[in-house]
């Protein structure tokens, strides 16, 4: 039975398989995303991940521009901006930039973690340390530069104005995302809308929704608490098929967990011929167990489950779904099979 007030929406790493190039992985995710629009999804969303082999989502900005313009009508977002990698100004004429050219279709999620190594991360941040109490401010300065009125800065005797530009007639939506408490509190401080990212699979998920929900104070923005909850999914005609289907991913997280290098993601037939030692196997699966995986009934039944459970507003899938041998390296057929049996599921 459908659920009509529950909205799903999108959250794409842009995976890069081994069979793909990078091109071949964004003509995937633009057919994805396409999928995703003529389906109904809310939302479409796009990460930022930096020196991955596995993953091209390196420029939110950039792969929403792309994406907003491969679709019609789905809203395209970052999951997230990691605000201390970029300066506030640039990410916000870059929003506002797109929230000019797609209006009223453009989120802004955002976030602290650095989204790489360390090495990368000194890099991008030209070796300045990250400063966990000039977060807050940053997030006010980028919200304050993408409203109408811009922000007004004191140099010396003077103040100076300053707007994102160049300007649009709308705003992109803020969204806070995280994977802690801090986040949370932040989030309910501001009166900003929370994405847990519960799809990492570290706990305190509920804990961190509570503490969002009893401290939420009331903005401009926003009169009451907004939550979207992450989770990871594989869905198929058959439970077997969806199984198969994880392998991929399952082996590439179990990898990136135990320090080991975050390679092209295997096809499901080569993730089948080199079965990894049992005991690494049945940690691989475990990591698993959290996700959505199985035929269409089944998957819809565990959204629904997750939503009820976390009080969420909204779900953000994440299709995870590996390739056979063979595909088409400009697409990615079962990460869309998931997305259209969910659909059908539960629209």
């Amino acid at each position: 039975m459908t659920d009509p007030a529950l909205r799903l929406s999108v959250l794409d790493l842009v995976p890069v398989r081994s069979d793909q190039s990078t091109g071949d992985a964004l003509a995937a995710t633009l057919a994805l995303a396409r999928t995703a629009d003529d389906l109904g999804f809310t939302r479409y969303w796009l990460a930022e991940h930096h020196n991955m082999r596995a993953v091209a989502a390196t420029n939110p900005p950039v792969l929403m521009a792309l994406v907003g313009s491969a679709t019609s009508r789905i809203r395209v977002g970052s999951g997230g901006v990691m605000l201390p990698n970029h300066a506030a100004l640039v990410v916000a004429e870059q929003l506002a930039l797109l929230e000019a050219a797609f209006p009223g279709r453009v989120d802004l999620g955002i976030g602290r973690a650095p989204g790489s190594d360390p090495v990368t991360s000194h890099l991008l941040r030209r070796g300045v340390r990250d400063d966990v109490d000039a977060f807050p401010d940053d997030v006010a300065t980028l919200a304050g530069l993408l409203s109408p009125g811009g922000v007004s800065l004191a140099l010396g005797a003077q103040r100076y104005d300053l707007a994102a530009t160049p300007k649009a007639t709308t705003e992109p939506t803020i969204w806070l995302l995280g994977s802690s408490m801090y986040s949370a509190q932040l989030a309910a401080a501001n009166g900003m809308p929370y994405v847990f990212a519960n799809h990492f699979g570290g706990g305190g998920t509920l804990e961190a929704l509570a503490a969002y929900r009893s401290q939420f104070r009331p903005s401009e923005r926003l009169a009451e608490p907004r939550t979207i909850g992450v989770v990871n999914a594989v869905v198929a005609e058959t439970a077997e098929e969806a199984r198969r289907l994880v392998l991929p991913q399952a082996r590439s997280m179990w990898r990136l967990r135990t320090g080991g290098p975050l390679a092209p993601q295997e096809l499901v037939e080569d993730a089948e011929a080199a079965p990894l030692p049992a005991a690494d196997q049945a940690a691989a699966e475990r990591l698993a167990q959290t996700w959505i995986v199985g035929s269409p009934d089944d998957a819809a039944a565990q959204v629904k489950a997750v939503a009820a459970e976390l009080r969420a507003d909204e779900i953000m899938v994440a299709p995870v779904a590996g390739a056979h041998a063979g595909t088409d390296a400009t697409s990615s057929p079962a990460r869309e099979e998931t997305l259209r049996l969910l659909a059908s599921a539960l629209f």
